[in-house]
Formats: structure tokens, C-alpha cells, sequence
């Protein structure tokens, strides 16, 4: 089963009691708090009220249909289809369905959304469900998706650019790397001929009555589903489910749902592909499944799959461990059994991400640990450490059943109809589990691997770069790896666990002072050595505590050549662990807890964010006094640290769009001595001084008092009084008070434009950029950004539906406070090369129309309707408050601003963001364009 989040985000079902037994053969119960049902034509329902968030409901339509089920002469028509539902249907005719929805506040592409896949196509409908209008006119939009599309000659014409554009962006070395291996990986298989985005010269040239066909074939009542989740009443949804569906039929002499298997093969296959645009290299070993995937069903199922998830933690776990090393065998280790491509066959799979002539070690390492598994077997403080984990992760969700999200819920349902995956509940499998893990024993998880692991219906796959000295494996060295020696082998050493996070006696302080803002809902502590300690008591969530630190400072009081040296040895700092204990003691310790925090120094400041449980909030304290006064300092660490980021960006620059990135900037900031480039590079790791960075990282983080602590969410007063004064008011601090610094430098200033030639595929990426230096405002600030919106919005419809030129554009507009005022305002997107040039001109023409004319009145609307449905989500999260209060730090604001947002939202006005184009967009201006290397 490939879905883990099942047993992690489900909700609420009838709670077993004590008394109760779970028997094997006893079925997984429905949960009773959905409302399902099946219509006499055959289309499935799914219906649930759930009130996270309020005043909205997902809608969703299901299609067990996709590019599997395409004749020859249709490949790529099934995602066609799924652009054409948004082009015309017979209550919204050509743009209105789009235009109607953004009226309402939803976004297209961040809100109104769809994919298509393999097996099925998916249509997402996020809607206002404050009024019967607005969920009658959801209920007319899926309706017509399902059956009324309008499939004219000229809609399809102008679909075929964006389709063609979509499948523009999708071209590369992954693209070509894919195209070779994927017969030996669906080996015989239907999968191997359909991917889902289809075949270019189809896509051009497909007669219309092609898709008309696929649409009748496939888009039909028996191969649907309808799921609505949300603030609503539920008797009322089913009877809208009822008027608009129950009427269609299913088509005379309908064609079969085929389900094509995966055949099984006794050869292991081998595919060694390099590209010279590859950006890194990967190893996968898949052994796959000999029989189709059993659902399930039972309560034995249910057994099964716990033992398969405890099999997968435990292994991982150890690959973890060998990647926290001095000498780590690659980047990063997976291992699981789940699905593959092909609804109809699961695998047991290791991936890894591996330095560039270390695919043999890495995959000999991904061998040796399934061997080392099927020879020695786990430990016992391995399995219980699983357990632990599995049991938190699952109590947590357990505490937050009332306040989950309606977007869980419908993936949930999606997948009981397409692949029968059992909905029983947050709280019947909590209780469950709870039964079931005591149960479990080593003997029943060290078995698994023998059943994982066989020398036929196997495969290898390796994946990556292609240049001058580089040498590939070859078919014969990969085969010679999978037969290891294991008399070699040795058992896992369970090392001794930590017995804490702190090494020392801590002398508390104490709270100098306590104040409150009753408006805002937050307790202020000034401590005993002048930290001070903001925070906010929420129900957004049962389970979430935040935390943000924040002190001005940052990289920019280093000077130019230091801040050379440390720039990337900075984000290693905290591999070392801390108070003498390594990442993976670390780890091990805090198996069962669920509380983590890491350091950042950035520019301007430097800080720390965490999260945790209520329960685990002191371990969170912790972390934060040990990174203040404990970091470990350990160059094993770094080198390991150094090798993996080697591995991952060392052949970054050969991908084209990064590569454009690296160039554009590294053009707009050449006066800028600091600048050293987006990522590291040999020369840069040469003079990286790791030693350094941790001494400045002590300098940072010396003046606790120089520190602002926020936290936010389910906290208890309690709590945070002796928490903060143990273990922040005893950190060391001074009446240093730093502020932000401007080095003065900028981005190049003027006119400019600049073309970059890399990659080989007919592929540009377009950036237009206005920047510079104002006094700051926030109500140009505000302004400023419903222009980048509203910008997109026309963006959208000229350059996209008009002009059939791009697949996705935006335009974002913003600006800062500090270290220096500032705006900055970016149009991008993806194009064909014959085009960058003309659609460059057409996206700077709609830009104009606004600094001429203003915004039309329906696109301020459509802004504003957006805007405030976000913040009245938003003002309900745990996140935007944390990020209210460090934004009001930052800026110096006064943060009881948070309430006046809607007003400011409401009062905006046509002519203020006409004034910020005026002011802002008719100077100086930057324009980038990736073009393909020329022959």
C-alpha cells in the first residue's frame, strides 16, 4: 500500500473500547462520519462536514480514467481533455468558468487545479461556501466537467499551444533519461507506452473527433466520483449530488475499464543512462512484487502493513545513520515497499542520491544493508525505537481529529474509490495501533526481507551525469554488485542512547517582568538577563507549538572576505550537533518525542525556529539552550556535510534554467564583492574555513538579550514561565543591542538585458525585473502586490488563453523595511525560443494598460474577494500569526495590525495601484532570457 498517510490523517470513527478484540478476519470499518453512496447510473459519492475551514468545502471530481486507457492515436489526449474542461462547458461558455471562479476569490492554478495520471484524472474545486449561490454554482462547474464540456475546433486550436508549452517544460535529461529505462522498469507493460503527457506529434495534429471519443468513452457516471468536503450541511449535498448527476447515463456498449498488469520477468534488467544536462546522480534498486497488491481489507491486512511500515522506519533509520557520517555512501538513502507507476504492482524499493563516481558504492551499500538485515535481523531497541516513532506521530493526529483540514479528508476518499484503500478513522486506528505494536516481534519483521528480496523480476536503475573522465558503470559491474559477499558482514551496533539533550547543571533565571496585550491574545516575559519571551495562546491546533527567535545582526556585520569563507560551511553548523552528542545520538534520543529546532544566520539576522508538541515543548527549550551555549564543533562532521553537498550541486550548473539563475544573477550583483555565487563550487569549498563559521556563529549567538522569542499555538502559561526562565533567562547575554546593517550594496542598476545560451531542447525562461531602492510604505507595499496579482491575472488571459503561448505565468510584487527601503516587482515564465522575444513585448503591453489606464474594476475585485478569503484562512493558522509578530519585529510595526488587514484589503483603491505602476514600473528595467545553446 503506497498511501502511508492513511493511517496518519484519517478522522473520526466510533472509538474502540477496552473490552473490545481485534480479530484478524474482522473487516477495517467505514468511517460512519462520511456520507457515501452510489447512484442507480453508477457514480460514487463521498460527503463530509468538517469545519477546518470555516465558510469553505472541497470539491473534487474523480475520473478512474487516464492516459492507460488512450488509443494509439490518442496519447497525450486524456491531460487534452483535462486543459479543455477549463476552455468552454455549456454553463460557461469559452473563460467564464475561470473568470466566475476568480470573482469568488479562487485562484486558477493555485486553487482551481487538476492532473491527469496513468489511471485517473483529477479536478480540484475550492470554493466560498458562505452562500447557496456559490454552492450551486460549484455543483454547475463539476457537473459540466463530468458531461458538458464543449469541444469545439477552435477551443482545441488554441489548447494546443499550452498543452505543447506544458510539454515544452517537461523536456530535459530527465525527460530522455525516463524515455530509455522506463521499458525495462514496466518491463512488457502498457505503462511504458502511456505517459500520461503523450506524444508530440499526436498533440499537434489530432483530429477533433479524437478527443470528442475519449471524452464519451471515458468521462461517464460508473468511472466517476464526487467528493464534497466542507462547512456544509450534508443532507443538502447529497440531494444537489442527486439533481445534477443522477440523470446521465452511462453510454450504450460502453468500453471495458481494462486493467493492465505489469508482467513479472526472470532476468534482472540493468539501465545505466547518462545525460550531459543531468544535474545529479541517483541509484534505484527495485525488486518487484510477484503477485497484484493485496488490499486491504482485514484486520490481519492492517497487521501487515504496520509491520511493513515498522520494516521501513527501522531500515531507514540506518540509512540515516550512514549519511550522518564522516564519510557518508551517498546524499541521501530511501528504502520502502510501496507502488510503482502501475496501480496494478508494488515493489520493494531503495533509492539514493550518490556523488557522481560513487553509483556502484552506493548501490553495494543499499545491498549490503538488505543483507545485513536478511542474515543478522534487527534489534530489539531498533523495533521498540519504530514503535515509538510510529505511536507519536500517530497520537499527534489523534489530538488534532477536530482540527483538521477538508483537503486531508478528500485525498483520503479519492483514494478509497480508485485503489478500495479502507477509511476507518483517526480514532478507530489510533486505538489500533495502539493494540496492534505491542504485538509485534522481531521475529515477524526480520522474515520480511526474505519475501522483499529475489534475484528475478528485479531492476536497476542509475541515473546521471554525462562528461569528459567521467566513466559509467557498466551492465556487468552492476550485476556483480547485486551478489555480495555477506560472509563478510557484520551485526548493527545499537549504540548506547543518550540520556539527555544537555550536558551540565543550568542555573535558572528568573521573569523580570510579565506583560499582556489583551487585543493580540499574547503574554510578554522579560527575563532576568533582558531576553525577552513573546507568546500566544491558540486553538488553531491541538498539537503545534511554534517557535521563532530572531536577532538583528546576520552575515552582514562579517566582512566581504570572511563572509566568502563561511557562507557555505554556515547551514553545517548544526550537523555537528550539539552538547557533545552527534546527529544520530540526537536522533535516537528523541525517538518517540516530537520537538525539533535549527539555527539560520541570515543577512540582516540570525535566530532560531522550532516546532514541537505540547507535551515535548521542554525538549524544544532545550534545543534552544544548547545551540546558544553547546554546539559542538566537529570537522568530521563538515567533511561529511561537504561530500553530500558536493554530491547533490556539483553538476547543478549543467541544468539549464540553474544555470540561467547562476548567470542572471551572478550579471545583476558583478559589483557586488560578496556575491559568490547560488551554490557551492570547488574554489568556493576551498576557501570555505569551517572553523571560522563556528567561531562567528558563537558571536551571533552570544547576547541572548539581544533576542526576540516568539512562540505560538497550544501553550500552557505554566509552562512557558518556568520553561523561559530555566532555560532562556540563564543564557549568557550583555546590554549589546545590534541593529540591521545596509553595506550598500545593490543589484546593477539601469537598463538591461541579458541572454544566456545553455541546454539543448527548445526551451526559454523569461524574467523581467523592476528594482531599487524608496522610502518604504505600507500602503505602496500593499499596492504593490495587488498589482503583482492582478497583473497575473491578465497575464494569464493574454498570454496564455489569448495567445496560446505560455503554460504557467505569474507576476509578483513587493516591498522591505530592511536592512534598507526597497521594491522589487518580477513577471516570469516559460516559453518556446521562437516566442520569448514577442511574448516579452505582450506581457510588458498588459503591464502598460494597467500604468495607462489603472486596473478594471472586476480585476480589483477579483484581487480583494482572493486576498480576504486567504487572511480570514490565514488569520485561523498557527504560521501567518508567527509570521505577523517576527514581520512586526523586523519592521518595527506595531503587530495589532494583524486586525486591520481587511480594512486595508477593503479600502484599496484602482487609482493607488495605478500610482505604484507609475511610480515604480516605468523606469529602469532588467530582462533575462534563457535561450537554447545554439548549433
Amino acid at each position: 500500500m503506497k498511501h502511508l498517510s492513511l493511517w496518519m490523517f484519517l478522522v473520526a470513527a466510533p472509538l474502540l473500547t477496552a473490552a473490545q478484540e481485534l480479530k484478524g478476519i474482522d473487516p477495517i470499518p467505514f468511517d460512519p462520519n462520511v456520507k457515501t453512496g452510489k447512484l442507480k447510473n453508477g457514480l460514487t459519492y463521498y460527503i463530509r462536514k468538517n469545519t477546518k475551514p470555516e465558510n469553505k468545502v472541497d470539491l473534487r471530481l474523480v475520473i478512474n480514467a487516464g492516459s492507460i486507457l488512450e488509443d494509439d492515436d490518442q496519447q497525450g489526449l486524456a491531460h487534452f481533455m483535462e486543459h479543455m474542461c477549463f476552455n468552454g462547458t455549456k454553463r460557461f461558455p469559452k473563460n467564464a468558468l475561470v473568470d466566475y471562479l476568480q470573482s469568488i476569490g479562487v485562484k486558477f492554478g493555485q486553487h482551481l487545479n487538476a492532473y491527469t495520471s496513468f489511471d485517473e484524472t483529477v479536478y480540484f474545486l475550492p470554493i466560498p461556501s458562505d452562500s447557496p449561490e456559490k454552492l450551486e454554482k460549484g455543483f454547475q462547474v463539476i457537473e459540466d466537467w463530468a458531461f458538458n464540456a464543449v469541444l469545439t475546433p477552435e477551443e482545441i486550436d488554441k489548447e494546443r499551444g499550452v498543452v505543447l508549452e506544458e510539454y515544452r517544460i517537461g523536456l530535459g535529461a530527465e525527460k530522455r533519461m525516463t524515455n530509455r529505462f522506463m521499458p525495462k522498469m514496466m518491463y512488457q507493460s502498457h505503462y511504458a507506452d502511456r505517459m500520461p503527457i503523450g506524444q508530440k506529434e499526436i498533440l499537434e495534429n489530432f483530429k477533433y473527433d479524437k478527443i470528442t471519443k475519449f471524452y464519451k468513452d471515458w468521462y461517464r457516471p460508473d468511472l466517476m466520483a464526487v467528493i464534497v468536503v466542507g462547512d456544509i450541511d450534508v443532507a443538502a449535498m447529497e440531494k444537489k449530488i442527486q439533481e445534477h448527476f443522477a440523470s446521465y447515463q452511462n453510454p450504450k456498449n460502453e468500453r471495458p475499464r481494462k486493467v493492465y498488469e505489469v508482467p513479472n520477468h526472470k532476468e534482472t534488467f540493468v539501465a545505466v543512462e547518462s545525460d550531459k544536462e543531468a544535474s545529479y546522480s541517483r541509484v534505484r534498486l527495485i525488486y518487484k512484487d510477484h503477485t497484484l497488491p493485496k488490499k486491504l481489507v482485514t484486520i490481519n491486512d492492517f497487521k501487515k502493513y504496520i509491520n511493513e511500515g515498522l520494516f521501513s522506519v527501522m531500515l531507514n533509520n540506518r540509512l540515516t545513520e550512514l549519511t550522518n557520517s564522516p564519510t557518508p555512501p551517498f546524499t541521501y538513502g530511501y528504502t520502502y515497499h510501496g507502488g510503482t507507476w502501475a496501480r496494478t504492482k508494488e515493489a520493494y524499493q531503495s533509492f539514493a542520491v550518490t556523488q557522481e563516481d560513487k553509483q556502484l558504492d552506493a548501490l553495494k551499500v543499499l545491498v549490503e544493508e538488505n543483507e545485513r538485515v536478511r542474515k543478522f535481523g534487527f534489534t530489539q531497541g531498533e523495533l521498540e525505537r519504530a514503535k515509538a516513532e510510529y505511536l507519536a506521530q500517530m497520537e499527534s493526529q489523534f489530538n488534532d481529529k477536530d482540527k483538521t483540514e477538508s483537503e486531508n479528508f478528500v485525498s483520503e476518499y479519492q483514494n478509497h474509490f480508485l485503489e478500495q484503500e479502507p477509511v476507518p478513522g483517526i480514532e478507530w486506528t489510533f486505538k489500533a495501533m495502539q493494540k496492534v505494536l505491542p504485538t509485534v516481534q522481531l521475529a515477524d519483521l526480520n522474515g520480511m526481507v526474505k519475501d522483499y528480496i529475489t534475484t528475478d523480476n528485479r531492476v536497476v536503475i542509475f541515473t546521471g551525469p554525462e562528461k569528459d573522465g567521467l566513466k559509467q558503470p557498466t551492465e556487468k559491474e552492476v550485476l556483480a554488485v547485486l551478489n555480495v559477499n555477506t560472509d563478510k558482514l557484520t551485526p548493527y551496533e545499537d549504540g548506547v542512547a543518550a540520556t539527555s539533550l544537555l550536558r551540565g547543571d543550568i542555573k535558572p533565571g528568573s521573569i523580570a517582568k510579565k506583560e499582556s496585550n489583551a487585543k493580540l491574545g499574547t503574554t510578554t516575559l522579560t527575563l532576568s538577563n533582558g531576553a525577552k519571551v513573546t507568546y500566544k495562546k491558540t486553538d488553531f491546533k491541538n498539537d503545534e507549538v511554534l517557535l521563532e527567535a530572531i536577532s538583528f545582526g546576520g552575515s552582514n556585520l562579517y566582512s566581504n572576505d570572511d563572509i566568502k569563507k563561511v557562507q557555505f560551511a554556515n547551514n553545517a553548523l548544526s550537523e555537528a550537533g550539539f552538547s557533545g552528542l552527534k546527529l544520530n545520538d540526537i536522533n535516537k534520543f528523541m525517538t518517540g518525542k516530537i520537538a525539533q529546532v535549527r539555527p539560520y544566520i541570515g543577512g540582516t539576522t540570525e535566530g532560531l525556529s522550532g516546532s514541537a508538541i505540547p507535551k515535548d515543548l521542554e525538549y524544544m527549550f532545550q534545543m534552544v539552550h544548547a545551540y546558544f551555549t553547546d554546539l559542538n564543533l566537529d570537522k568530521d562532521a563538515f567533511e561529511g556535510y561537504k561530500q553530500k553537498q558536493s554530491a547533490f550541486y556539483k553538476n547543478m550548473a549543467s541544468q539549464p534554467n540553474f544555470y540561467f539563475q547562476q548567470e542572471f544573477y551572478g550579471y545583476l550583483y558583478k559589483e557586488n564583492p560578496r556575491f559568490n555565487g547560488l551554490i557551492p563550487t570547488e574554489a568556493s569549498w576551498a576557501q570555505t574555513d569551517y572553523v571560522l563559521a563556528y567561531n562567528k556563529y558563537k558571536e551571533r549567538f552570544a547576547n541572548a538579550a539581544d533576542f526576540e522569542f516568539y512562540f505560538v499555538g497550544n501553550v500552557d502559561d505554566k509552562a512557558m514561565e518556568i520553561f523561559a526562565a530555566k532555560y532562556i533567562a540563564s543564557l549568557p547575554a550583555s546590554d549589546k543591542r545590534e541593529k540591521p546593517t545596509d553595506l550598500g550594496y545593490r543589484m546593477l542598476k539601469g537598463d538591461h538585458k541579458k541572454i544566456v545560451n545553455k541546454g539543448s531542447d527548445p526551451k526559454s525562461n523569461v524574467s523581467i525585473m523592476y528594482y531599487g531602492d524608496t522610502s518604504y510604505s505600507p500602503k505602496e507595499a500593499l499596492a504593490i502586490k495587488a498589482l503583482g496579482e492582478i497583473l497575473t491575472i491578465k497575464l494569464i488571459e493574454e498570454l496564455r488563453e489569448n495567445e496560446s503561448g505560455v503554460y504557467g505565468i505569474s507576476a509578483r510584487g513587493s516591498m522591505n523595511k530592511v536592512p534598507y527601503g526597497s521594491y522589487s516587482f518580477n513577471i516570469g515564465f516559460p516559453c518556446g525560443p521562437d516566442n520569448a522575444e514577442k511574448l516579452t513585448a505582450s506581457a510588458l503591453r498588459e503591464l502598460q494598460k494597467i500604468i495607462d489606464n489603472g486596473p478594471e474594476a472586476k480585476d480589483l475585485a477579483k484581487y480583494k474577494e482572493a486576498e480576504l478569503l486567504e487572511y480570514k484562512k490565514d488569520i485561523k493558522e498557527n504560521a501567518y500569526w508567527m509570521d505577523y509578530l517576527e514581520r512586526s519585529f523586523t519592521n518595527n510595526t506595531n503587530p495589532e495590525e494583524i486586525f486591520a488587514v481587511e480594512g486595508k484589503v477593503n479600502g484599496l483603491t484602482a487609482k493607488e495601484v495605478q500610482d505604484v505602476a507609475k511610480k515604480y514600473l516605468t523606469k529602469d528595467k532588467v530582462i533575462g532570457i534563457l535561450m537554447p545553446e545554439t548549433k
